[in-house]
C-alpha cells in the first residue's frame, strides 16, 4: 500500500485508480480539506489506535473523515454515521500531553470510501482517490474568481488585526481551488457546507459554493461592524453629553444661576430616568422634558411642572407586574370562605380564573357585578383579587360627572393632575391589579364631558392597550388590568358601555340564606369588633330570622349586620359596665334591645274580597309584594288609576280593561256593562311610585273578578306582561319577586311560561314550599287565579242575565241593577 501511494504522489496523482486500505481517524465539527495545514487533538482510545497505527507506517498518512451529527462522537462511530468522502493527510508532527495527542496535519488527496474492512480496535476502510479539480478556462468562472478576490479584499479592511503574513499569503493564491480550499478551512462555514465543498466534483461547483458562503460570512461581518460602531457612537454621545453638561454647570455657576438643589433634583431625576425601565417611547419623552427641565431656572413656572410630570411618569409601573400564582382549588376555597351561597356566581367567577390561568398572555375579563345593595359585589372583587394573588384597589364613580377625573388634565391648566387610574395604578404600584369600579351606574355628565364615553376606551380590550391620559399623554396598556364594575342597575348604563362587559346578575338573599350569613360571618364580626368574646353573648336564629323580617328591609345583608351591631353595642355597654353573664338574645329579646319593628311587610291576606289580586315586584331594595284593588264605579266612566303609576304600568292597566272588553263573552260578562260603567284601579303604597310592565296579569285578574264575582285565590301571586292578543310575556326579577312572595305566605305563583328557567335561580328549599304554574295566555292565567265558585256580584249588570230576567220586566231589572 505504501509503495502503490507513493507512487501515486510522485506521477499519477488525480487519476481515480488508486485503491488502498488505510486507517480512519472520524472528525467532529471538522472538514480537512487537501493542501491545509491543520492542528487536531485526539484523546478518545479508538482515535488514538488509528494514529498510532498511521505512525507506525513510513508515510504516516491516515483518512481523515467527518461524521455527520454532532450526537455521535468519535469513539462510537459507526461507518453509518460518517461522509463517504473526506481527505487523506499527512502526520507531519505529534505530541504527547498525558492521554492526549497533539498532532500536526497537511490535508493531501480527497477520497471516497469503498468499504470499511475493519470497525475494531479502530475503523479501516478501502478507499479510492479522487481526481484533482482542474481550473477550466471560461468567463463564468474568471467571475467568479474575481468576485471572490473582491469579497476577501473587503472582508481583510474590515479585519485589521490579521497578521500582514496571512493576508498576503491569501491575496498572493492564484489557484482558486486551492484559495477555496483555504477559506473552508480557516472561516466557521458549517459543517454541510463545508462538506459539499468537499465533495465538489468540478472546479465550477466549488467556486458557486466558496461564493455563496463567502457572500454570506461578508454580510455576517458587515452587521457586526455596523453593531459595532453603532455602540461606540452610543458610547460616544453618552460621554459628549456627559462633558457638555459638565460645562452648562459650570457656566451657570459663573452666571449665578446655580442652584444646588435646583441642580440636585435634576440629577436625581436622571439617575432614576438611566435606570428606570421603560418604554423607548416613554423614555425619549421623558428625556426631552428633562432637558428642558435643565435649561430652565428653578424660579420658572414650567420648572416645578415638568418635575412633578416626570416625577409622575417614573412611578408609574410601565413593565411592573406582579407574579401570579393562580390556583383554582385555592380560589374556590376562598370564594366559599368569604361568600355563603351565590354558587352560579362563584362558577362563572372560577371560568374566568380558569381562562387566565390557561392563556397568561390573554386580555383580562371585564365583569360587570349588578345586583341590590349589600349582596357582595365589592367583596366578591376582594376575593378575586386574593384568589388571583394581585393587588386590589376600588375607584368610587359614583356622582362623577367630569371626564376628566378619568382621563385626567392636560398639563397646560393650573393644578392638572393625572386622573383616577393613573393615579390607582401609581399607588398599586403594578400594571395588573384587580381594579374596581364601583357603582358604574351612579354616573352622570354635564357641560365637562361624559365619563361613561371615557370607559368605552378604558374598558375595551381591543383599545385599552395604547390609553391616553390627557396629564401623562403617553401610551400606557391598560390590557393587563383586571377591571371588575358594579351597579344596582343596568338600566343607567348606556347600551354601548353595556356591551364591553360581562354581565353577572346577583340577586336578593332568601332568609335561609340570610340566616347561615350572619351566623357564619356577620354574628362573628361584628362580636370581634365591639370588643366582645363569643362567651359573651350569643344571638339565637329565632332573633336573626325577627331582624331580617321586621327590622330590616333589603335584598342583602347590610342593614342586617347594622343592626346586629346595635344589638352587640348594647351587650358591650353591659360588660363595660361590670356585667360578666353571658347575654342571651332571643326574639322576644329584641324589642326590648331594638324598640318596636320598623317594617311590617306585606302578609298573605286570609281572603281576598272580588277585585282585588296579589301581584309581585322588583325593587331595587329586593321583591315586594302588592295588592292591586279594582272597584266599579256605577254610572261613571272610563279608567281611573292611582298610587303614582308609571306611563308602562297605565298602559298595562288599559291593555287588561281592554282585553276582558273584547273577551267578555268568553267569561260571562257583559260587554255593555263595561262600556256604560267606569272602574277605579288602585296601588297601594300610593306614596311610592311605581312603573313597569310586569303587574298585566295581577291588574288582568283583578279586573276580572270584579266583573265576573270569583275572588281570586289569596295564597297566589303573579306576575307577567299581557297583550291584547292574550298573550304573556316574560318579565325579570323571578328571583327576587318570589323569594319576597314566600316571605309573605304566598304558596302558589304563575309565572310566564317563558320564564320557567328562571325558576332554577330560586332556592331549593324554597322552591319545595311552592307551587309554581307557568302560563302562556291570560285565559290560562285567568282560570289559575280565580276560585272556582261564584260570590254575588258586586254589580250584578257585569254578568250577562239569564234568559228570563233579560224578558222580564223593565221595571224589575232597574231594581235588579239597584240591588
Amino acid at each position: 500500500m505504501a509503495q502503490e501511494y507513493t507512487n501515486n504522489q510522485n506521477g499519477i496523482r488525480g487519476q481515480a485508480a488508486q485503491q488502498y486500505e488505510i486507517a480512519v481517524l472520524p472528525l467532529q465539527n471538522t472538514t480537512m480539506f487537501p493542501d491545509t495545514v491543520v492542528p487536531l487533538s485526539v484523546g478518545r482510545e479508538r482515535s488514538v489506535k488509528a494514529v498510532e497505527s498511521a505512525l507506525s507506517t513510513e508515510e504516516k498518512l491516515i483518512a481523515c473523515i467527518t461524521i455527520k451529527t454532532d450526537d455521535v462522537n468519535g469513539s462510537d462511530a459507526k461507518p453509518a454515521d460518517i461522509y463517504e468522502i473526506g481527505t487523506v493527510v499527512n502526520i507531519k508532527r505529534m505530541m504527547r500531553n498525558e492521554d492526549v495527542m497533539q498532532l500536526i496535519v497537511q490535508g493531501v488527496d480527497r477520497v471516497r470510501v469503498l468499504n470499511w474492512s475493519q470497525e475494531a480496535p479502530f475503523l479501516k476502510a478501502k478507499v479510492e482517490v479522487l481526481p484533482e479539480l482542474k481550473v477550466v478556462d471560461n468567463e463564468e468562472v474568471e467571475a467568479l474568481k474575481r468576485n471572490i478576490h473582491g469579497m476577501i479584499q473587503q472582508a481583510l479592511t474590515m479585519l485589521p488585526q490579521v497578521p500582514p503574513e496571512v493576508r498576503m499569503a491569501v491575496m498572493s493564491q492564484n489557484d482558486p481551488v486551492q484559495l477555496s480550499y483555504f477559506l473552508a478551512s480557516v472561516l466557521e462555514l458549517g459543517i454541510e457546507t463545508e462538506q459539499k465543498m468537499l465533495e465538489a466534483s468540478t472546479s465550477d461547483e466549488l467556486l458557486t459554493l466558496t461564493h455563496a458562503a463567502l457572500s454570506r460570512e461578508l454580510e455576517i461581518m458587515q452587521i457586526r461592524s455596523k453593531i459595532a460602531t453603532e455602540a461606540q457612537t452610543e458610547m460616544d454621545k453618552a460621554q459628549r453629553d456627559y462633558i457638555l453638561r459638565q460645562q452648562l454647570k459650570a457656566i451657570q455657576k459663573e452666571l449665578g444661576d446655580d442652584e444646588g438643589g435646583e441642580k440636585a433634583e435634576a440629577e436625581q431625576l436622571r439617575e432614576r430616568l438611566e435606570t428606570a425601565d421603560l418604554p423607548d417611547e416613554v423614555r425619549k419623552e421623558s428625556e426631552r422634558e428633562l432637558r428642558r427641565m435643565e435649561q430652565l431656572p428653578q424660579a420658572a413656572p414650567d420648572y416645578h411642572v415638568i418635575r412633578t410630570y416626570l416625577e409622575y411618569v417614573l412611578e408609574l409601573p410601565w413593565k411592573k407586574s406582579s407574579e401570579e400564582k393562580l390556583d383554582l382549588n385555592e380560589a374556590q376555597k376562598i370564594l366559599d370562605e368569604d361568600h355563603y351561597g351565590l354558587e352560579d356566581i362563584k362558577e362563572r367567577i372560577l371560568e374566568s380564573l380558569a381562562v387566565v390561568k390557561l392563556r397568561p398572555d390573554s386580555k383580562s375579563p371585564i365583569i360587570l357585578f349588578v345586583g341590590p345593595p349589600g349582596v357582595g359585589k365589592t367583596s366578591l372583587g376582594r376575593s378575586i383579587a386574593r384568589a388571583l394573588g394581585r393587588e386590589f384597589d376600588r375607584i368610587s364613580l359614583g356622582g362623577v360627572r367630569d371626564e376628566s377625573e378619568l382621563r385626567g388634565h392636560r398639563r397646560t391648566y393650573v393644578g392638572a393632575m393625572p386622573g383616577r387610574i393613573i393615579q390607582t395604578l401609581r399607588r398599586v404600584n403594578v400594571n395588573n391589579p384587580v381594579l374596581m369600579l364601583d357603582e358604574i351606574d351612579k354616573m352622570g355628565n354635564d357641560y365637562r364631558g361624559d365619563p361613561a364615553a371615557a370607559l368605552l376606551e378604558i374598558l375595551d380590550p381591543a383599545q385599552n392597550d395604547t390609553f391616553r391620559d390627557h396629564y401623562i399623554d403617553l401610551p400606557f396598556d391598560l390590557s393587563k388590568v383586571f377591571f371588575i364594575a358594579t351597579a344596582n342597575q343596568l338600566g343607567p348604563i348606556p347600551m354601548p358601555l353595556r356591551d364591553r362587559m360581562e354581565i353577572i346578575q346577583l340577586a336578593g338573599y332568601s332568609d335561609a340564606e340570610k340566616l347561615n350569613i350572619a351566623k357564619q360571618y356577620l354574628v362573628p364580626r361584628q362580636i370581634k369588633e365591639n370588643g366582645l368574646a363569643n362567651d359573651q353573648i350569643e344571638i339565637t336564629d329565632d332573633a336573626i330570622n325577627l331582624l331580617t323580617a321586621r327590622y330590616t328591609r333589603e335584598a342583602g345583608v347590610r342593614q342586617l349586620e347594622r343592626t346586629v351591631g346595635n344589638l352587640a353595642r348594647k351587650v358591650a355597654l353591659k360588660v363595660a359596665q361590670g356585667s360578666t353573664e353571658k347575654v342571651m338574645i332571643s326574639a322576644n329579646d329584641v324589642k326590648g334591645y331594638l324598640g318596636a319593628p320598623r317594617f311590617y311587610p306585606e302578609e298573605a291576606r286570609a281572603e281576598l274580597p272580588a277585585g282585588v289580586a296579589t301581584g309581585m315586584a322588583w325593587t331595587e331594595m329586593g321583591g315586594e309584594v302588592l295588592f292591586i284593588e279594582a272597584t266599579a264605579l256605577p254610572g261613571g266612566g272610563g279608567l281611573t288609576l292611582t298610587g303614582q303609576l308609571g306611563e308602562v304600568m297605565k298602559e298595562s292597566a288599559q291593555a287588561a280593561r281592554s282585553y276582558l272588553w273584547s273577551h267578555a263573552s268568553e267569561f260571562g260578562i257583559s260587554p255593555q256593562a263595561i262600556k256604560e260603567n267606569g272602574m277605579h284601579v288602585h296601588v297601594p303604597a300610593g306614596a311610592i311610585p311605581k312603573d313597569g310592565p310586569s303587574a298585566g296579569v295581577t291588574m288582568a285578574s283583578a279586573m276580572a273578578s270584579l266583573y265576573t264575582g270569583r275572588k281570586v285565590r289569596s295564597d297566589t301571586a303573579m306576575t307577567g306582561e299581557i297583550t291584547l292578543s292574550g298573550l304573556v310575556f316574560p318579565v325579570g326579577g323571578i328571583k327576587e319577586k318570589v323569594l319576597a312572595a314566600h316571605r309573605a305566605g304566598i304558596r302558589r305563583i304563575i309565572l310566564p311560561e317563558r320564564n320557567e328557567a328562571d325558576i332554577e335561580e330560586i332556592p331549593e328549599d324554597v322552591r319545595n314550599e311552592l307551587e309554581i304554574i307557568p302560563v302562556k295566555y291570560i285565559s290560562d292565567a285567568l282560570k289559575a287565579a280565580l276560585e272556582s265558585e261564584q260570590s254575588v256580584p258586586k254589580v250584578e249588570n257585569y254578568l250577562i242575565p239569564d234568559v228570563e230576567t233579560r224578558h222580564g220586566d223593565s221595571n224589575e231589572r232597574l231594581i235588579a241593577k239597584e240591588k
